[in-house]
C-alpha cells in the first residue's frame, strides 16, 4: 500500500510542491447506538436544541436572586475555568506553530571582519614587513523550506486544530460543570437556611411543650412525673444544639460558593433566605441531540479526530523529506563597495532524506497511533453511553422524587395534626408525655425529610440541565 501511494504521489509530482499528497486515513466519525427516545420520556416535554431547550442563562428559571448574581461570575473568576481557558489558548498557539511549517523560513545574515598583521595594507595586498589591516564584510539572505509533499504538516495542523477544539469543548464543559456545582451548592445553602427556620420553630414548639409540662406538674390537676419534665427538657436542649450545628454547614456552603466565583470567603456575605428556589420545567428533547449538546461528548469526538490525524503523521514518516535551501547576497574584502553587482554571491540546493532500515520503528509508531485512535473511539462511545445514562438517571430521579414529595406532604400534614392531638390529650391527662415526645419527633423527621426531597428535586433539575448540555451546542466550536 505504501509503495502504491508513493507511485501515485510521484505520478502527480508536477503539483507536489504546491499541494502534495496527504497520507493516512481521512477522518469519519464512527457510529454510536442512539435510542429513539429516553425510557423515562413519557410525561416529559420533547424539545429541539433550537427551541425550548435550556439556554445559556438556564439558572434564571430557578428564580433565585443569588444564582442570578453569582452564575455570570463563574466564567470570569472561577480558577478551574481559568485553567482550561489558558489550555485552550495554548492549543490555539500550537495550531499556529504547526501551520507556520507550511511556509519557508527566511533570514538575513550580516558579518564584518577586521583582519590585521604584517604584510597587509589598506587594500589587502601583501606588502612585506609592514603592519596593516583590512575590513571584510558580507550580507546574505537565506531561505529554507521543506515542502509538505506527503501531508505530514497538514495532518499535524489537522491534529492540533482538533485538539484545540477539544480544549475549547473542555473549557465549555468546565464552565458548565462549575456552574451546575455552584447552583447545587446554592440549593444546599438554601436548604440549610430552610432547615434553620424549621429548627427554630421546633425549638419554640419544644419550649412551649416544656412550659406545659412544667405547668401540669405545678398545678396538681394531673400527676406529671419528673421524668416527663426531664424528657421535655432534653428534647429542647437537643433541638437547640442541632440549631447551632446547622451554622457550621451553612458557613461551609457559603465558603464553597465564594471559591466557585473566585472570591475569598471573607469577601462574600450571603444573607439568610427564607425562600427556596423554584423547581423549573426542563424540556428534554431526543437522545440524538446529546451528541451535539454535551461538551464532554464534543471533547471526546474531537480527541478522536486528533488521534486519527496522528496516524497520518506516523504514516508520513515512511516517505522521504526534501528540504530546499537558497541564499543570495554580497561578499567583499575589503568592505568598501560591498553592495556592488560584482560582489554578488548566491546558492541554491536540495537534499533528500529517507530512512532505509529502522528495524520496525516506523511500523510500530503507526500501530501505536492506530491503537490510540481505537482507544479514543472506545472513550467516545463510552462517553455517549454514560451521557444517556445520566439523563435517564435524572429523569427517573425527578419522577420518583415527585411521588415521594407528595407522600411526604401528606405525612407532614398528618404529623403536625398528630402532635397537636397528642399535646391536647396530654393536657387532658389521657396520655403521658412520651406520646407527645414521639409525635414531636415524628413531625420533625417528616418535615426534614420533606425539605431533603425538595432539595434533591432541585439538585436533579440542575443535573438534568447540565447533562443535557446546558444550552451549549457543538456548532459553537471555532475552526482555529
Amino acid at each position: 500500500m505504501i509503495h502504491i501511494r508513493l507511485k501515485m504521489c510521484l505520478f502527480g509530482s508536477l503539483g507536489a510542491l504546491l499541494g502534495g499528497c496527504v497520507v493516512g486515513p481521512n477522518y469519519h466519525r464512527p457510529p454510536v447506538p442512539v435510542p429513539g427516545q429516553y425510557k423515562e420520556l413519557p410525561g416529559w416535554a420533547a424539545a429541539t436544541p433550537e427551541d425550548a431547550a435550556p439556554k445559556g442563562d438556564w439558572w434564571i428559571d430557578f428564580h433565585d436572586s443569588l444564582l442570578d448574581q453569582l452564575e455570570p461570575m463563574v466564567a470570569v473568576s472561577n480558577q478551574t475555568v481559568r485553567q482550561d481557558y489558558e489550555n485552550y489558548q495554548q492549543a490555539l498557539a500550537e495550531v499556529k506553530v504547526a501551520r507556520a511549517q507550511l511556509f519557508p523560513t527566511i533570514g538575513i545574515t550580516g558579518s564584518v571582519t577586521k583582519v590585521g598583521g604584517s604584510g597587509y595594507n589598506a587594500t589587502g595586498v601583501t606588502t612585506g614587513p609592514a603592519v596593516g589591516s583590512i575590513t571584510a564584510g558580507s550580507l546574505e539572505a537565506t531561505a529554507s523550506w521543506t515542502p509538505d509533499i506527503w501531508g505530514r504538516v497538514r495532518r499535524l495542523i489537522e491534529e492540533n486544530a482538533a485538539l484545540a477544539q477539544a480544549d475549547e469543548a473542555t473549557l465549555a464543559n468546565a464552565t458548565l460543570s462549575e456552574r451546575t456545582l455552584l447552583a447545587t451548592t446554592v440549593i444546599e445553602l438554601r436548604l440549610t437556611d430552610a432547615d434553620i427556620d424549621l429548627q427554630q420553630k421546633t425549638v419554640e414548639a419544644y419550649k412551649e411543650a416544656l412550659r406545659v409540662v412544667q405547668a401540669q406538674g405545678t398545678s396538681g390537676i394531673t400527676a406529671t412525673p419528673p421524668s416527663a419534665v426531664i424528657t421535655a427538657q432534653v428534647a429542647l436542649e437537643t433541638a437547640e444544639a442541632a440549631l447551632i450545628n446547622l451554622g457550621v454547614a451553612r458557613a461551609q456552603y457559603a465558603h464553597a460558593i465564594a471559591v466557585l466565583v473566585g472570591k475569598n470567603p471573607e469577601d462574600l456575605d450571603i444573607p439568610h433566605s427564607t425562600v427556596m428556589p423554584t423547581l423549573p420545567t426542563v424540556p428534554v428533547g431526543v437522545p440524538s441531540t446529546l451528541l451535539q449538546r454535551r461538551p464532554d461528548i464534543a471533547t471526546a469526538e474531537r480527541t478522536m479526530a486528533a488521534q486519527n490525524a496522528t496516524i497520518g503523521i506516523a504514516v508520513a514518516a515512511y516517505y522521504p523529506t526534501i528540504p530546499l535551501s537558497a541564499a543570495a547576497g554580497f561578499s567583499q574584502s575589503p568592505l568598501d563597495g560591498l553592495l556592488h553587482t560584482a560582489n554578488r554571491v548566491w546558492s541554491i540546493g536540495a537534499t533528500g532524506t529517507e530512512t532505509v532500515l529502522d528495524f520496525g520503528e516506523r511500523h510500530a509508531e503507526v500501530q501505536a497511533a492506530k491503537a490510540a485512535y481505537e482507544t479514543a473511539v472506545a472513550n467516545y462511545r463510552n462517553t455517549v453511553l454514560n451521557a444517556f445514562a445520566d439523563v435517564e438517571n435524572d429523569l427517573s430521579g425527578l419522577r420518583i422524587l415527585a411521588d415521594e414529595a407528595q407522600a411526604l406532604d401528606l405525612a407532614v400534614r398528618d404529623a403536625v395534626r398528630g402532635t397537636a392531638i397528642a399535646l391536647a390529650e396530654f393536657q387532658a391527662g389521657t396520655v403521658d408525655y412520651t406520646t407527645v415526645a414521639a409525635a414531636q419527633e415524628t413531625q420533625l423527621s417528616n418535615q426534614q425529610n420533606a425539605l431533603s426531597v425538595q432539595e434533591s428535586r432541585l439538585a436533579d433539575a440542575v443535573a438534568l440541565i447540565g447533562d443535557l448540555g446546558g444550552g451549549w451546542s457543538a456548532s459553537q466550536l471555532h475552526n482555529p
